[in-house]
């Protein structure tokens, strides 16, 4: 199971070292292929050779470019590695409508329970009505509790003049934390021969990641939590020690049906339930994360 995150943040030369990145700066750094699940290059003097964006995707490795503003511009995915693609790309087409609003709505309760937790968590009100929400989602969440409870939860937990489209420390950290969470998402989709553009509810044709865009729904409070947690700091950019700890959160415990496990694995067992799901399994197999804290997973030898 690929367990590791590398974050780039000053000049070097990447290549590929027989199975291994190497990472050229001052000294070369050696990290097997095998065990890396995603690389974020976050500084404009970095060079890559062909040959290691062709074991990125032989790997199933994610690749992040940043733009001027140091957030995550670009995604880099294996190309339709899967042999079940065609197979899967047919069983995402014929989904039937009441199927999708179920799945959606399994979403939304997970989505709006975790953001309970976050609140009760970071120590903070709101616990409440959050789960009575969590009780009023219907198939497809036709009364759009998630918006409402959205419009709940974040003056709790970042104070009554949050927004989110306010230019502060706190909206770059969340979106920077989203856009690690949502190329991860997409990696683990077209790992499963899935295709990111075809969601269940999310449905932009501008958008190439749909799917990645619903299933992310429920994660995004690990997101929340670890961002409320940080000390209160004067508004400044993201530093290179804030993204290395928001990558850094695929690495944290979550609680999901077989146990605890960190993000990186939750995303692939969730993605897994999902297949299940569109070859005909009932929405209620659907195996969704559930907020634990900020506890670093302890990798099993």
């Amino acid at each position: 199971m690929v367990w590791r995150s590398v974050m780039i943040s000053r000049p070097a030369r990447l290549r590929r070292e027989h199975y291994s990145l190497a990472i050229e700066q001052e000294e070369t750094a050696f990290i097997p292929f095998e065990d890396i699940a995603v690389i974020v290059l976050n500084h404009r003097e970095i060079t890559l050779t062909h040959p290691l964006l062709s074991a990125c995707a032989e790997y199933g490795i994610v690749l992040f470019s940043t733009g001027d503003n140091h957030q995550p511009n670009g995604v880099f995915l294996p190309y339709l590695q899967h042999t079940r693609t065609a197979r899967m790309l047919r069983l995402q087409l014929d989904i039937a409508k009441p199927a999708a609003k179920q799945a959606w709505a399994a979403i939304i309760r997970s989505k709006i329970t975790n953001q309970a937790r976050c609140l009760t968590l970071a120590k903070r009100d709101g616990a409440r009505r959050l789960e009575s929400y969590v009780r009023r989602v219907r198939s497809g969440d036709p009364e759009n509790c998630e918006a409402s409870a959205s419009a709940h939860y974040f003056p709790q937990l970042f104070g009554v003049s949050f927004h989110r489209n306010q230019e502060r420390w706190i909206n770059a950290a969340l979106d920077y934390g989203y856009a690690v969470l949502r190329g991860t998402i997409a990696r683990g989709l077209v790992a499963h021969g899935l295709l990111p553009s075809l969601g269940l509810f999310h449905a932009s044709e501008r958008n190439a990641f749909n799917l990645a865009d619903d299933i992310i729904e429920p994660f995004r409070p690990i997101v929340d939590l670890h961002v409320v947690s940080q000390p209160l700091i004067e508004e400044r950019e993201l530093l290179p020690a804030d993204k290395v700890a928001l990558v850094a959160l695929l690495n944290i415990d979550v609680t999901m049906p077989r146990g605890a496990t960190s993000v990186l694995t939750a995303i692939e067992q969730c993605i897994e339930s999902f297949v299940r799901f569109y070859e005909g399994a009932a929405v209620e197999t659907l195996e969704l994360p559930l907020l634990a804290g900020l506890r670093q997973h302890i990798r099993e030898h």
